[in-house]
């Protein structure tokens, strides 16, 4: 499904000139502004060397400039050119077209409920959420008649 959206993100992202990890890094970059890379990295899910390349031809663009930390000569902290902050709006509105064509065939209570799931299986997948017990979530949505002991074989009794 991730594949799938990505491709429907990438058709209707065409017109903005950038990759979809290129609009993904300027979108966290614009809500955490002065990261540093390993931090991005983190956010981003992806190795920090991939980031690297990436951070590199986004700043020979003139999207992404880094400065210096002050606190840490070894880093640079991220921020975002002034070309990049008026193409985040054109992201933003290839993200919810993209968003709104994928979730054309659900009701709004399904779309909200679908997104909330995800966002805390997502959670539960990153240890960044809240979690319940696997059987506490699986359980109850299982028909009665599926939930069945497994047999003890001779060996372990």
């Amino acid at each position: 499904m991730a594949r799938l959206y990505g491709r429907r993100f990438d058709r209707n992202g065409r017109r903005l000139g950038l990759t979809r990890a290129q609009c993904r890094t300027l979108g966290y970059l614009a809500r955490n502004e002065g990261i540093n890379q390993a931090g991005l990295a983190d956010l981003l899910e992806i190795r920090p060397m991939t980031l690297v390349r990436q951070i590199d031809r986004m700043q020979e663009a003139g999207w992404i400039e880094r400065r210096p930390d002050p606190t840490d000569r070894r880093a640079r902290r991220l921020f975002l050119t002034d070309k990049a902050r008026p193409v985040l709006g054109r992201i933003w509105d290839v993200a919810t077209e993209t968003q709104d064509q994928v979730l054309a065939a659900l009701s709004p209570d399904e779309a909200e409920q679908l997104i909330d799931l995800l966002r805390r299986v997502h959670g539960a997948l990153t240890d960044r959420g809240p979690t319940r017990p696997l059987a506490a979530t699986i359980r109850p949505l299982m028909p009665k008649s599926a939930v069945v002991a497994a047999p003890v074989s001779e060996g372990t009794r």
